[in-house]
C-alpha cells in the first residue's frame, strides 16, 4: 500500500495517506452528521451535526495513527526497520522493512497496537462520564462516546487471532515460540486469517440478504481484504522458506552498467551503450561511487526540447531513497523491503562500492532455481 501524499514525520516515522482515506472519512462524517447524531439528539442546527461529524472523523484517524505509530516505535526499539505508516480505507498499516528476531519481540510489536486502542477507548469512556457529570452539551458527549466505542471495537477486532490483524501476529508469536519454526508459525497465522476472512464474507452475504445492504457489503469487503492479505502473507512465508540461507550475491546482477551523474538525458536515451534490457541504471558521482538510480521511463518523460539540458543526476532517485543491501545479506530478509517497479531496484554495495543490482525478477529466478533444485543438494549458507 503506497501513500498518495505525505503528512511529514512523527518520532522519526514517515506518515503517509492513501486517497481511499477520503472515502471512509466521508462515510464516517456523513453517517454521524446525517444519521446517529440527529437521531440521538434532535433539535440542533444542521451545521453543528456536520462539525461534530467531521471532528469525530479527524479524531478517529488520529486514534488509528496512534495505534500504528505505537507499532512503529516498538518495532524500532526491537531492532526492526520501519519504512513508514500509511493510513488507508480499512485503517492503517505500519510498513516494516524487516521482521522480529524472536517470538518475544514479535509479541511486543503486535500487542502494543490493540493495547493503545484499548487505552484510548478507556480514556474516551472516562471523558464521556466526566462530560455527563459536568452537564456538558449532549452532542459533545455522544461524539466522545462514539469515539470510545469505536476504539474499543478496534482493539477487540485487531486482537482476533487471524493474519494480517495484530491478533494474527500474536498467534504467530505463540506458534513460533511453541514450534521454534517461524515459517510454520506464519503459515498457521495465514491459514487462520483466510478462514476468518471467509467467515466475514459469508456473514456479510447473510446480512445483505436480510436487508442491510451497506453493512453486509462492508463486512464482505473486510473479509475479502483479509483473505487477500493472509494469502499474500502465506506466499511471502513460502518465498522466505525457499530462499533460506541464500545471500543477495547469488541473486543480484553483478557489475551493472552505470550512468555518470553529469550525463544528459539525450545521451542516455540515444547512446547505444545504454540501450539494454535494463529499465533502471545506477547513477555514479565524480569519484565513481553510487549516488542514486535513474529509470528510463523517467528519462523518457522529459520533454524532447529539454533532454539536452537535464542530467541523470537531476533526474535520479537519490541514494537516500533507494533500498541498499550488502552482498552477504540474507536475501529472504530483503523481501519485505522490495517493491515492484523499476524505481525500486536494490543497489548492492560492498564497503561503499557498487557490486550489483537486484530486482524482483532476479528474486523470482532465484526462487524458481531453488524450487527445482534437489533438496539434498541445496546449500545451507
Amino acid at each position: 500500500m503506497r501513500a498518495t501524499f505525505g503528512l511529514g514525520r512523527i518520532a522519526g516515522v514517515r506518515i503517509g495517506v492513501h486517497w481511499s482515506v477520503l472515502l471512509i472519512f466521508a462515510i464516517i462524517a456523513f453517517g454521524l452528521a446525517r444519521g446517529r447524531l440527529p437521531q440521538a439528539y434532535p433539535g440542533y442546527a444542521q451545521v453543528l451535526y456536520w462539525v461534530a461529524g467531521f471532528g469525530a472523523a479527524v479524531v478517529f484517524f488520529a486514534s488509528l495513527l496512534a495505534h500504528e505509530l505505537a507499532h512503529a516505535v516498538v518495532a524500532r526499539r526491537n531492532g526492526v526497520l520501519v519504512d513508514g505508516i500509511v493510513l488507508w480505507l480499512l485503517g492503517g498499516v505500519a510498513r516494516l522493512k524487516s521482521e522480529a528476531s524472536n517470538p518475544a519481540a514479535e509479541l511486543r510489536i503486535a500487542g502494543i497496537g490493540p493495547l493503545v486502542s484499548l487505552l484510548l477507548g478507556g480514556l474516551f469512556l472516562l471523558c464521556t462520564w466526566l462530560l455527563a457529570l459536568a452537564s456538558a452539551p449532549r452532542l459533545l458527549g455522544e461524539v466522545v462516546a462514539w469515539l470510545a466505542g469505536i476504539n474499543l471495537l478496534l482493539a477487540v477486532f485487531n486482537a482476533l487471532p487471524a493474519a494480517p490483524l495484530d491478533g494474527g501476529r500474536l498467534l504467530r508469536a505463540f506458534l513460533w515460540w511453541r514450534t521454534g519454526d517461524r515459517l510454520k508459525a506464519t503459515t498457521g497465522a495465514a491459514w487462520a486469517g483466510r478462514v476468518f476472512g471467509w467467515v466475514l464474507v459469508i456473514l456479510g452475504l447473510v446480512v445483505f440478504m436480510r436487508g442491510d445492504g451497506f453493512g453486509g457489503l462492508w463486512l464482505a469487503l473486510i473479509g475479502l481484504f483479509l483473505i487477500s492479505a493472509a494469502t499474500a502473507e502465506g506466499r511471502q512465508a513460502q518465498l522466505r522458506g525457499a530462499l533460506a540461507g541464500v545471500p543477495v550475491r547469488d541473486a543480484m546482477t553483478r557489475t551493472p552498467l552505470t550512468v555518470p551523474g553529469a550525463l544528459t538525458v539525450e545521451v542516455l536515451l540515444t547512446d547505444p551503450l545504454y540501450r539494454s534490457r535494463h529499465s533502471a541504471l545506477p547513477v555514479t558521482g565524480e569519484e565513481g561511487s553510487p549516488v542514486g538510480l535513474v529509470t528510463l521511463d523517467r528519462a523518457r518523460s522529459v520533454p524532447p526540447g529539454r533532454r539536452g539540458e537535464v542530467t541523470a543526476g537531476e533526474l535520479m532517485v537519490p541514494l537516500s531513497r533507494v533500498t541498499v543491501a550488502g552482498p552477504d545479506d540474507p536475501l529472504a530478509d530483503l523481501l519485505p523491503r522490495m517493491e515492484p517497479g523499476a524505481e525500486h531496484r536494490v543497489l548492492v554495495l560492498d564497503e561503499g562500492r557498487l557490486v550489483g543490482i537486484l530486482s524482483l525478477s532476479d528474486v523470482s529466478r532465484t526462487v524458481a532455481w531453488q524450487m527445482k533444485a534437489d533438496p539434498g543438494q541445496r546449500q545451507d549458507r
